[in-house]
């Protein structure tokens, strides 16, 4: 026997990983990143359902804006079963040919106090009736 040649021991190899090591090191590695996935997921399920929806006026001039057809007067309404709690009031009132002024007010109750947040804008709409010939909006 040559005492330069390399010996090797095929039972064990000290600087190897056997195949049932390197198994058993993957599934735990995969365990724990599920587990931490799981983990981040049901965190932003949590934090998605306590953020309270703020129903603004925004909402209704942007649905305004879809008709072109303003008339001189008041409305008011809800928001049906997508904001149950909600309702709101317009109030139009033409400004000089063909320039309207919309307010809106959207009234919401808090436990006992109830909060109103409220917009006014400048709606150009020349198609709509002359002042005092309806009410409302559709």
């Amino acid at each position: 026997m040559n005492p330069r040649a390399p010996q090797f021991d095929s039972r064990h190899s000290p600087g190897a990983f056997t195949l049932l090591e390197v198994m058993i090191a993957t599934a735990i590695l995969f365990m724990a990143t599920f587990a931490i996935l799981g983990l981040v997921a049901s965190t932003l399920h949590n934090a998605r359902a306590l953020q309270g929806i703020e129903v603004d006026a925004g909402m209704l001039a942007a649905q305004l804006t879809l008709t072109n057809k303003l008339y001189e007067g008041t409305d008011s309404g809800d928001f049906g079963d997508l904001y149950p709690d909600y309702t709101w009031d317009q109030e139009n009132t033409p400004i000089t040919n063909g320039l309207w002024r919309v307010d809106f007010v959207v009234h919401h109750r808090v436990g006992r106090q109830p909060v109103d947040t409220s917009m006014s804008i400048l709606l150009f709409s020349p198609d709509s009736p002359a002042a005092g010939m309806g009410r409302g909006f559709r």
